[in-house]
């Protein structure tokens, strides 16, 4: 079979006058796509029911990048350096977050993802890291960026710095490595980790990159990562495919599982 891969739209406007459009970027569905899955885009919705009957149409969760979440989420005010949120898709996201995590929903969570995945379970983020943490901050964070607007290419393949892994991390274990150069193209990061999260990577100035379930999630498959890994698997750096496929593998199991249980239902 072939799950279905939930992915949350962003809002894009081209122009004030521009009618919004819902979408996001090829990469997130090129890499669900390339491991045999079918990504369904969730459109940026304020309506619970229509939200959930798109949940119950999916296997797994894909929480992908964008832009910054609102601090109203996690008890703080806006910072100056703030960029532009969604308070709509803020809101979906969370949700759906939260069912998934309630239901064991296979769940992979990039960049914005990660710190989507961290404030929905209780943690707080740096709003601006160069702002908050410049004495402690020696990495730049952006630098993929800068560098895809150097050069004026779409390209997010540039690794700008190392990350290190937990030894007993189910990343460690899946790409075969603790130490692995990854390309940055963020401004937020995760603050105070979330209950029920552990950290499992960083780099070399401390900022969370990776987190997975903790014990006392029922998910099988919880992992977010910081860098974007979904630019990187078809070329820059082919180990990140597995992640891909591996999530894939968890959306199947939970599809038969999913299909039991309800079944099971029925008969009684």
């Amino acid at each position: 079979m072939k799950p279905w891969i939930g992915i949350p739209c962003e809002t894009v406007r081209d122009k004030e006058w521009w009618p919004a459009a819902h979408g996001h970027r090829q990469t997130y569905i090129e890499a669900v796509v390339s491991v045999g899955a079918l990504p369904l885009l969730i459109p940026t919705i304020d309506q619970d029911e229509l939200l959930l009957s798109y949940y119950n149409q999916i296997d797994g969760l894909l929480l992908a990048g964008g832009k910054d979440i609102s601090p109203a989420h996690y008890g703080e005010h806006p910072h100056p350096n703030l960029d532009e949120g969604d308070p709509v898709q803020d809101c979906m996201e969370i949700s759906l977050a939260r069912r998934a995590l309630a239901e064991g929903m296979p769940t992979l969570a990039i960049c914005r993802g990660m710190q989507l995945l961290n404030v929905a379970m209780g943690g707080t983020l740096y709003q601006d890291l160069p702002a908050q943490c410049a004495a402690s901050c020696a990495v730049d964070h952006d630098a993929s960026s800068k560098h895809a607007i150097a050069i004026n290419l779409e390209d997010w393949t540039f690794r700008a710095h190392d990350i290190q892994l937990d030894a007993e991390s189910q990343l460690a274990y899946l790409l075969e490595t603790r130490t692995l150069r990854v390309n940055s193209l963020h401004h937020q990061a995760i603050k105070r980790l979330a209950p029920g999260l552990r950290a499992t990577g960083w780099s070399p100035d401390g900022v969370v990159e990776a987190v997975e379930g903790g014990d006392n999630t029922s998910s099988e498959f919880l992992i977010g990562v910081q860098c974007h890994p979904e630019a990187l698997y078809n070329g820059a750096d082919t180990r990140w495919q597995t992640l891909f496929s591996t999530f894939v593998e968890s959306c199947i199991t939970f599809h038969w599982k999913r299909d039991r249980h309800d079944a099971t239902d029925l008969e009684t």
